[in-house]
């Protein structure tokens, strides 16, 4: 952790630094996601296959989605614990997206004319979860399941190297359609399909820069939920547990090397 005096002299330098590390590593990554959208959805399958391949380790033969035996193969495996867990949060996740849920309504202004709300699931939605250096599959589930509850009959996961701890939570919810693959490539492939993977309608879930970076770039094509990584986090305090703030901080610090993680304090102690 690098601490910032404010009152030195060189203070706001190294905080103009810090702060334009973010967006520095994305600008880099808007031309290398561009060049692979592109050749992904020009080239389809075999294009995705080749990115597959050199940057998520997957071999010439090795099939692209992950089947069901595999799945259910991680949760039998899985310790009884983390079962318990995955459980605990799914139900938690489930019950919150079921009171998020918008309701139909319609009224009669006038004799003759009906006006009202209808509620339709989208056909298809893609579920990016990281890779990372470390399992997130607390990702999946909280992409997974508002979809499962809006009704949305067509679920994608897309996932670099997945753990196995992720496979055992796609497993538990019932996941399907589960691509062991990544990056800017994957976000090309569910936005326009590559032959035989069909297109989605929205993707979700975040990302490292080269992820944004490509969901940026499809986002006129294929609805996406938001610009989402790397994570950028600002605590600002005088007071509070010491622990609980680190706490907040490394939770997010351990998503990616370009994590922002701030913490600003008048407090010395």
């Amino acid at each position: 952790m690098k601490l910032i005096n404010i009152s030195s002299r060189s203070a706001r330098a190294k905080l103009d630094e810090l702060f334009a590390r973010r967006n520095q590593s994305y600008e880099r990554a808007i031309p290398v996601a561009r060049r692979i959208v592109s050749s992904v959805r020009k080239g389809g399958d075999t294009t995705l296959r080749r990115y597959a391949s050199r940057l998520d380790g997957i071999t010439p033969h090795s099939p692209l989605c992950i089947s069901s035996d595999e799945l259910s193969a991680a949760w039998a495996a899985a310790p009884a614990a983390l079962k318990a867990a995955l459980q605990t949060a799914a139900r938690n996740i489930r019950a919150f997206a079921q009171r998020q849920l918008p309701k139909e309504w319609s009224f009669a202004p006038v004799p003759g004319l009906s006006v009202g709300q209808l509620i339709r699931p989208l056909d298809a939605v893609g579920c990016y979860v990281p890779g990372g250096r470390y399992p997130l599959p607390s990702t999946l589930l909280m992409t997974v399941i508002p979809a499962q509850v809006a009704g949305v009959p067509r679920i994608v996961v897309a996932s670099p190297r997945p753990a196995p701890e992720t496979l055992a939570a796609a497993a538990l919810l019932g996941v399907t359609e589960f691509y062991r693959f990544g990056g800017a490539h994957a976000i090309a492939a569910l936005a326009y399909g590559t032959g035989t993977i069909a297109p989605v309608n929205k993707i979700v879930g975040p990302g490292n820069a080269y992820v944004t970076a490509a969901k940026r770039l499809v986002a006129f094509d294929c609805a996406i939920d938001m610009l989402a990584g790397p994570t950028e986090i600002v605590v600002a305090s005088d007071n509070g547990n010491p622990q609980w703030i680190a706490s907040d901080l490394v939770a997010q610090a351990e998503h990616d090397p370009d994590t922002l993680a701030v913490f600003v304090t008048t407090s010395d102690t």
